[in-house]
């Protein structure tokens, strides 16, 4: 009679313990494809992965491509392009508006926008001052520092980039242009004025 309750003891409990198994294992599997999910999401679509590919290419093209001989000190066509007055400093400056451009794209934080278009602004001021400008570009790195920035933060907001966020981008975008193009009218000005000054002295 004991072995007889003992084997239905056994029974019973056994079916139990495999009972018990077996919601750990579903409560485990469920586990980790919720965890499969929030890593798949984490990751970076291909597309996202070619921009920042992109990005990463603009900015070492634009600052970092070429080295001093006999130094470490890196540059690229920014500031080789800052040495044609007026439309080098455009060209450079446009150029460095795509990194903004795919900030957008990939979400990134309108504070990290700021920072990047105050990077931008401060190269396309400074960097039209002659000679001076050039230097500043080399040192400040302004594609290099937005590029970094774009990398640390990208897709650290799920939603998508929508219409204001355009619109911010496209107002940076427009005062950098605006500022560049004011540079653009000084020089031209101050070489006619200078013209104008040289023939009545002679």
């Amino acid at each position: 009679m004991l072995d007889c309750n003992r084997g239905i003891s056994d029974l019973f409990g056994s079916h139990a313990e495999r009972a018990a198994g077996r919601e750990t294992f579903k409560m485990s599997m469920r586990s980790e494809t919720k965890g499969g999910a929030r890593t798949a999401r984490s990751l970076p679509r291909s597309a996202d992965a070619n921009r920042l590919l992109f990005v990463r290419f603009l900015a070492d093209l634009l600052d970092q491509r070429f080295t001093i001989p006999g130094t470490s000190i890196r540059f690229g066509l920014d500031p080789i392009l800052g040495l044609i007055p007026g439309i080098g400093d455009a060209l450079a400056n446009i150029a460095g508006s795509a990194i903004l451009v795919i900030a957008v794209q990939l979400n990134v934080p309108k504070i990290v926008l700021i920072r990047m278009g105050l990077n931008l602004a401060a190269n396309a001021l400074i960097g039209a001052i002659p000679l001076f400008g050039d230097i500043f570009s080399i040192w400040f790195r302004s594609n290099a520092n937005n590029a970094e920035l774009l990398e640390r933060y990208a897709g650290s907001e799920a939603r998508r980039a929508g219409l204001e966020d355009w619109l911010f981008v496209a107002g940076i975008i427009s005062a950098v242009a605006l500022i560049g193009f004011g540079i653009i009218v000084a020089i031209v000005w101050l070489i006619g004025w200078l013209g104008v000054a040289w023939g009545r002295a002679f």
